[in-house]
């Protein structure tokens, strides 16, 4: 009897659904951020400041937010380096006169840059259907998709896109999930290629509710540091599925990376005493050329395919995660939640108007039909 009943009180426990970090996660989330603020440049000091990138002339690269701080560092050091770089970007103004400046510095030591521009805008599901349809419609090789750009909002009330969902949400993980999943054909055809995505450190303090990914339900009080840190998590999540579920003959791998701690264009959003801190501190903080490395290493390091695939061989629960130092890291403990991951894959493709069947259709070569993009037109 007493067996019986200890059985059914574990079956009632164990339907019940995990409402937030436990306090032991939340705080090893905070240690691991404010270590690496204080130690980063330490362990990162066997790095080369700029990065040091093998032969990539025969690369195509999209870049997205490559107008600013780690995205502009990225973009120009893989044009210097020999790619074929798409600026993906919402000012696309801003990134034709950084072409320019670009080339003017280029020329004097002999190298011509391939670079264009593509606008797009995270903030517009639409805008980034589109976006992709005009890549695939060229038939051309896709390498290597960095999902850079990012929004945090830091003390900001909480904000909505005009497709409904929470920006940090938006910006942060449906936008480059959606540009991801369509972009597959394009990947396909540059095999071996990779799915960079710019993540962050600030994933171990996150936690995603895959029913209340919107943080619209009133279970949880929504702030700018839950918007930014939970969206980040939902990015390793989904990012792990996907890897996941790419057969190993696709050619194509999908890793995180964190930048570390970087001084960069968030900062205008910061509080005016947080902002003081952050020239107080400049001995810990990188620069947006020292964060941009982990993300230049991730796309462009030779070795970094055997090692996704190596993860992948082994059933290792989630997708590759660089450091900042450039070495594989273990994201949060929240990230190996293997049924949250692939809730979150299911909910992600629900928000981004994906069939549940798009990843396997787009692997056999056949059209997906999208809620966003030209129909939308």
């Amino acid at each position: 009897m007493a067996t019986t009943s200890s059985s059914s009180g574990d079956n009632e426990a164990s339907k019940i659904k995990k409402q937030c970090l436990g306090w032991i996660e939340w705080f090893r989330g905070w240690f691991c951020l404010i270590y690496e603020m204080l130690f980063q440049r330490i362990m990162a000091s066997h790095l080369h400041n700029p990065m040091p990138l093998p032969p990539i002339n025969d690369l195509t690269c999209i870049v997205t937010g490559s107008t600013s701080g780690i995205g502009l560092e990225i973009a120009r050091q893989l044009a210097q380096a020999g790619a074929h770089v798409v600026m993906a970007v919402r000012n696309t103004k801003a990134a034709q006169e950084l072409i320019q400046k670009w080339s003017v510095d280029s020329a004097g030591l002999g190298i011509a840059l391939n670079v264009e521009v593509m606008g797009v805008d995270l903030l517009s599901l639409d805008s980034v259907a589109r976006f992709a349809e005009a890549w695939n419609a060229r038939s051309a090789p896709l390498h290597v998709l960095i999902n850079n750009a990012g929004i945090f909002s830091i003390g900001e009330p909480q904000k909505f896109s005009k497709d409904g969902y929470e920006e940090h949400l938006q910006v942060n993980h449906l936008a480059p999930a959606l540009l991801s999943v369509l972009l597959l054909p394009s990947l396909i055809r540059g095999s071996p290629s990779r799915i960079v995505n710019v993540n962050s450190i600030m994933h171990h303090v996150g936690f995603v509710d895959a029913e209340d990914m919107n943080i619209t339900s009133g279970k949880r009080k929504f702030s700018s540091l839950m918007g930014y840190s939970n969206s980040k998590l939902a990015q390793v999540m989904f990012s792990s599925v996907l890897n996941k579920r790419l057969p190993a003959e696709s050619g194509i791998n999908v890793l995180c990376v964190s930048p570390g701690i970087v001084q960069t264009n968030v900062a205008r959003d910061l509080p005016k005493i947080v902002q003081s801190t952050y020239r107080l501190v400049p001995y810990f903080i990188f620069n947006a050329q020292e964060g941009s490395r982990s993300t230049l290493f991730a796309a462009t390091d030779p070795q970094i395919s055997e090692y996704c695939e190596l993860l992948k061989a082994d059933e290792w629960p989630v997708c590759a995660f660089i450091s900042q130092e450039c070495r594989p890291a273990n994201p949060s403990e929240e990230a190996h939640n293997i049924q949250t991951a692939y809730e979150v894959w299911e909910k992600t493709l629900e928000m981004t108007g994906l069939p549940s069947d798009a990843l396997e259709k787009l692997l056999e070569g056949e059209n997906v039909k999208c809620r966003y993009g030209h129909e939308q037109q």
